[in-house]
């Protein structure tokens, strides 16, 4: 009777954190996939170091073998180093160390309310993180709006970059042809506008997760409207600065990207006569994780040359 009043108590219990874990899911979805998403990445080998640059607080990951030449990814506008994971296990399996620092602002660095977010102030801060982690050169690639920092590091410190990727890059002097608030969405309609501008074929997103993914993008809003501000004032366009690149430069470019057209790549692909221009077909803006499978092995081949 006793070990059954026992059992009954240790099931009520169960019960209980198992309804308080669904309610927890309910509310916040994004906090349990990001904590999936944590573990994972450290099963799978990834290190997660933060380290001070410039007096900034910087997380980055990095991953493969502490021998390996290093390769170093930047993610785009409100992104994290966790977006370039599907991409770098191939660089990690031909031999290379990635290292996939957050942006400040993004993912779990600092949010300092006192940086400008301007491109060519966040291009210091990868020049000063590969400095703070021991780096004199690397392989350097960015994706979005971390395609136009890396060009700038590269046509500014071409001495601190061996080869040069850029993935569906922003940089050229073009307007975007849709509505840049709804990178900060506010309903759901603004979401679901914004994933069709993201990806060929946006998957539907349930309700409650629609709803986080909202409340965290106006959490994070002044950020993206600052650095979004900077890149609008065009101050810092690389058209006069592609022409001086010397290093190799590999293109890719989802061929259905909305938020950075295939024509952006060709325009780079023309000023920089050494680049080579990948286009992969199917896949839009978010092709360095969605279609890594395709891109991965083209990557690990250009950087072997």
């Amino acid at each position: 009777m006793k070990r059954m009043k026992t059992v009954k108590r240790g099931l009520a219990v169960v019960a209980f954190l198992v309804a308080v874990a669904g309610v927890g899911f309910y509310l916040r979805p994004l906090s349990y996939f990001n904590g999936i998403m944590y573990i994972k990445a450290f099963l799978s080998g990834v290190e997660s170091h933060t380290v001070e640059v410039s007096g900034y607080r910087v997380h980055y990951n990095v991953h493969g073998p502490k021998s390996g030449a290093p390769v170093v990814l930047v993610h785009g506008l409100a992104g994290r180093a966790e977006d370039w994971q599907s991409l770098s296990v191939y660089l990690v399996a031909s031999g290379y160390r990635v290292y996939m620092p957050d942006l400040l602002g993004c993912g779990r660095s600092e949010r300092p309310r006192d940086f400008s977010y301007a491109v060519h102030d966040e291009a210091e801060q990868v020049v000063r993180f590969m400095d703070a982690v021991g780096l004199k050169q690397a392989d350097v690639g960015g994706w979005s709006m971390g395609g136009w920092i890396v060009q700038v590091v590269a046509a500014r410190h071409p001495e601190r970059v061996r080869r040069l990727m850029l993935f569906d890059s922003s940089g050229i002097h073009e307007y975007p042809k849709y509505d840049v608030e709804l990178f900060t969405p506010h309903s759901a309609e603004d979401l679901d506008q914004l994933d069709v501008l993201l990806m060929p074929k946006p998957p539907q997103v349930p309700q409650f997760i629609a709803r986080d993914i909202i409340r965290t993008s106006d959490e994070d809003a002044w950020v993206v409207h600052k650095s979004l501000n900077e890149m609008l004032s065009a101050q810092d366009t690389t058209e006069a600065m592609l022409p001086q690149l010397k290093m190799p430069v590999l293109l890719v470019w989802g061929g259905e990207d909305k938020i950075t057209p295939e024509s952006q790549g060709e325009t780079i692909h023309r000023l920089v006569p050494q680049s080579q221009l990948v286009v992969i077909a199917g896949c839009g803006h978010l092709a360095p994780d969605q279609c890594a499978d395709k891109i991965g092995p083209k990557v690990a081949e250009f950087l072997k040359r």
